[in-house]
């Protein structure tokens, strides 16, 4: 019998950010290794004209929850949706909500954040700095609590190389943010941001590092942990291979990849790719609620999920199995490709990647006008550059993360903790791992019916000949220019094709001879 899943029977569980992509793959392993929890509280805005009832029955009616509805036919009983807006004081819950929360709570796990890299410093200090501080403050009131989890990232501290499970402390006191922000107009905001955040590459990073620090401040007698997972993707293995629902990290990548539309990135091929499967995230927070309420530790512990530091993957190698996945042609075929090309780190890549993305996008976009369509290739076009750009920082540096508490923590378990929450990543088979994410991505994420891989491979040949028609065009056009304003750029000419003449002579004379 699992020890973790007994722990959570029973329980009332109060789960931030539980319509994000980690909150849903959490809810459904606590459904289904502890069916007899009694209530999992989920904080949830409308949105779209749609009830609370209605989100939390479209979230359940996913494919994710198939194997809990079949365990668990009343799932939907065990689901409580309080209103609540992480941008309003207290949340906007009413004070009947409120009183629930308070006296009933046993477990929290903090996983609403922002994860936008360009956010504005305001909003992001809201969602990752103050509505922490606001829910900690929640937590201090409630007698049932046994635990409280937060979900950092693992790129809190990215300003640094050698990153050990502590809590780092920013030059400026977030408190003295948080009142700044309130009287400080967006112009002053948007000036000063880039002096506060530093060495760091985003707000993102940058509140979430706050966040820690408010968490070590208000921590009071409460049994707190903080979990810093590196990139998020896919799951592994539960509760099957390949589930993902958004394009943040390397699903951005991956469609983009595939689709034909990004053909070279300015990368560090060897370079870290440090993904974490989103079912190894989850094993390691549900274990660290176990045993956060159980051991009670002294101090407030942070535990490290990452994967580079024990089973490393770099960028070059992922790249190349996307590659192979989407082309379905071997791997060793995909690394003579030059087709994702994940080994330039330059301008000249850079400024040619963007040429000749946005050149075709323009021309594709004319010809839909022509024919009477709504132009949208150049706008997908700069998004996708946008966001690789903001992706550039990660794809281009590694980093060093102790694992110290995580290993402490694996030994603590039961061989049958170990097997039913394992977040073990040495694990992990990278190329069968990136495979189903490849194909989770096309048919989770893009609905796209498996049998269309053949003419998916079509598409990409057509894509790929339409960049190398346009490259050549363009190299052609610009040495025409250079020819004609160069008198070097002339001769350099001149000797290329005499030198090809006097080639194919020499080779037309000694086949003569042959004969």
């Amino acid at each position: 019998m699992s020890m973790i899943a007994a722990f959570y029977g029973g329980k009332s569980i109060l789960i931030t950010g539980a319509t994000g992509f980690l909150g849903k793959v959490l809810m459904e392993k606590l459904f289904r290794t502890s069916p007899d929890l009694k209530v999992i509280y989920i904080l949830v805005r409308p949105k779209a004209g749609q009830t609370l009832q209605q989100r939390v029955f479209q979230i359940l009616n996913s494919k994710l929850f198939e194997k809990v509805k079949e365990l668990c036919p009343n799932v939907h009983e065990k689901i409580r949706a309080i209103y609540a807006d992480l941008n309003q004081n207290d949340f906007g819950i009413s004070k009947e909500d409120m009183q629930e929360l308070l006296s009933c709570t046993n477990i929290i796990f903090h996983c609403a954040a922002t994860v936008r890299f360009d956010d504005t410093l305001r909003h992001a200090v809201q969602l990752n700095v103050t509505a922490t501080q606001q829910l900690l403050l929640m937590a201090s009131q409630m007698p049932k609590l046994e635990a409280f989890i937060h979900i950092s990232t693992a790129f809190s501290n990215c300003n640094l190389k050698h990153i050990d499970e502590v809590i780092y402390p920013c030059p400026v006191e977030p408190k003295k943010i948080i009142d700044s922000l309130e009287w400080l107009d967006d112009a002053i905001i948007d000036e000063i941001t880039p002096k506060l955040i530093g060495d760091r590459p985003n707000t993102y990073t940058y509140t979430k590092a706050l966040g820690e620090m408010v968490v070590q401040q208000e921590s009071g007698n409460m049994n707190i942990a903080i979990i810093r997972p590196s990139i998020v993707g896919a799951t592994w293995q539960e509760p099957f291979p390949g589930w993902v629902d958004n394009i943040n990290g390397p699903s951005g990548l991956i469609i983009a990849a595939g689709k034909g539309f990004l053909r070279a990135i300015k990368a560090t091929p060897m370079a870290v790719a440090d993904v974490i499967p989103v079912d190894t995230v989850v094993n390691l927070t549900l274990a660290v609620g176990w045993y956060t309420a159980v051991h009670r530790p002294k101090s407030t512990l942070v535990y490290h999920c990452t994967s580079g530091n024990l089973n490393p993957c770099n960028w070059g190698k992922m790249g190349f199995q996307v590659l192979a996945t989407f082309e379905k042609i071997p791997l060793e075929r995909a690394f003579r490709r030059p087709y994702a090309n994940f080994t330039t780190n330059n301008f000249t890549t850079q400024y040619r990647n963007a040429v000749s993305h946005r050149a075709p996008a323009i021309i594709y976009d004319f010809y839909l006008r022509l024919t009477g369509r709504k132009p949208r290739m150049t706008k997908l076009m700069n998004r996708l550059l946008r966001t690789v750009s903001m992706l550039e920082y990660f794809i281009n540096r590694s980093w060093e993360w102790s694992t110290y508490n995580t290993e402490m923590l694996m030994s603590e378990l039961s061989p049958e903790d170990q097997r039913v929450f394992n977040f073990d990543v040495r694990q992990l088979n990278w190329l069968e791992y990136i495979e189903n994410y490849v194909l989770g991505v096309k048919k989770y994420l893009l609905k796209e019916d498996m049998a269309g891989i053949p003419e998916a491979k079509q598409h990409l040949k057509r894509l790929r000949n339409i960049h190398y028609l346009f490259n050549t065009a363009l190299f052609l056009i610009a040495w025409r220019l250079l020819i004609a304003r160069s008198q070097m750029a002339r001769n350099v000419w001149f000797f290329i094709v005499s030198f090809c003449y006097k080639f194919l002579s020499y080779f037309r004379a000694s086949s003569t001879l042959k004969v």
